[in-house]
């Protein structure tokens, strides 16, 4: 009886866990794909405006290198969409060292740009936050278990 009782205990608790998270989850992957180019640049912007203290025209300029960001994603995220769909099989290690590789040069030609843009302590606080946001992906992949 005893068994039963902390079994039945343990499933609510385990219950209500997902219950709470299920509120939120995934919600801004799901906002991010109904809003519009601009709209999620305006919105990229404006929190990086907040966060950094941006003048008027490094917004103009952060506005145009989120612009072009997006629609790349955009595009990349389409075109692996129709890819994954055309393949059964996973993709070879020598694509994706492409990816990686051609991800990470993206990557440094980003942070040459913002470094043109920002002023070091804008540059050293923009670091920062991007090396936290990673780390709370990878937090966030490893506890999804896909790490």
């Amino acid at each position: 009886m005893k068994k039963v009782i902390i079994t039945a205990v343990l499933l609510m608790v385990g219950m209500t866990v997902f219950a709470q998270r299920g509120r939120h989850y995934g919600q801004s992957r799901a906002m991010a794909q109904d809003l519009s180019v601009e709209q999620l640049a305006t919105l990229r912007t404006k929190k990086m405006t907040l966060a950094l203290d941006l003048t008027e025209k490094q917004q103009q300029q952060v506005m145009q290198l989120n612009l072009e960001n997006v629609k790349f994603k955009r595009t990349t995220m389409e075109e692996r969409r129709t890819e994954k769909k055309d393949r059964d099989e996973k993709p070879t290690a020598e694509e994706q060292f492409a990816f990686e590789n051609q991800k990470l040069d993206r990557q440094i030609a980003q942070q040459e740009k913002m470094k043109k843009i920002l002023d070091d302590d804008q540059y050293q606080l923009w670091k920062r936050l991007r090396m936290h946001q990673y780390a709370q992906g990878k937090k966030r992949m490893k506890k999804e278990g896909r790490s």
